[in-house]
């Protein structure tokens, strides 16, 4: 199989690609990479020395190719399948681009800053951090409900790499600054993707590794 997606199924950035990869059916090994484990850290940093996951590696072009959207991109130009996660019209692939950036940037990020926090050693937090990414997740909210008004998916009627970059972040987000109390929009956009069969597969698969998860603060 020429396509190897080196990731860890609780990675939220690894759930991106994978749920590009199972919206099309595309064929790929999947290679779990356990930092916790030398040799198989050791491993893949012979592949990518920054040791980021995901990394695709598609052996039929020799390519190795890191960064989720970037993966996506790569995806569709060699490996396109009955969905064009990023549309052929400019200006909705641009917009596109800019609602993937905005989940990576503005839910991604400070999901994981406060993720982050509470792996900390105890006595080692960071509050004044930790509510900085609070307010920041709930601006994010209150721009995507008010975006989706009217809307099924991220930038209108059509499912793109946006989406892929929205469910699981939002999965994470919503454990750690709940929205579907306060953000009815937000909220029925996220019922939508957990129940896309490719987000519904992604979730699937990391279920055996939210033990993991640390869902309450040190």
């Amino acid at each position: 199989m020429p396509l190897k997606l080196y990731l860890h199924p609780l990675s939220s950035y690894c759930q991106k690609v994978l749920a590009a990869l199972y919206e099309n059916e595309t064929p790929f090994e999947p290679v779990v990479v356990n930092f916790g484990d030398e040799a198989s850290a050791a491993a893949f940093r012979k592949l990518s020395p920054v040791a980021k996951i995901p990394v695709l590696r598609d052996e039929s072009r020799d390519r190795t190719i890191p960064e989720s959207s970037i993966i996506i991109e790569y995806l569709g130009q060699h490996y396109p399948g009955r969905t064009a996660l990023i549309p052929a019209d400019p200006d909705l692939a641009l917009r596109t681009r800019l609602a993937d950036r905005f989940f990576d940037l503005y839910i991604h990020d400070p999901m994981q800053r406060i993720v982050g926090d509470r792996l900390r050693p105890a006595g080692k937090g960071d509050p004044y951090g930790v509510e900085a990414a609070k307010t920041a997740l709930r601006k994010a909210y209150d721009i995507i409900d008010a975006d989706m008004q009217g809307r099924t998916w991220a930038i209108g009627e059509v499912f793109t790499m946006a989406d892929c970059a929205a469910g699981a972040p939002l999965f994470f987000a919503n454990k750690l600054v709940p929205f579907g109390d306060s953000h009815k929009h937000l909220a029925a956009y996220f019922e939508r993707l957990s129940q896309r069969p490719a987000q519904v597969r992604t979730f699937r698969e990391a279920e055996p590794f939210l033990k993991l998860f640390p869902a309450e603060p040190r």
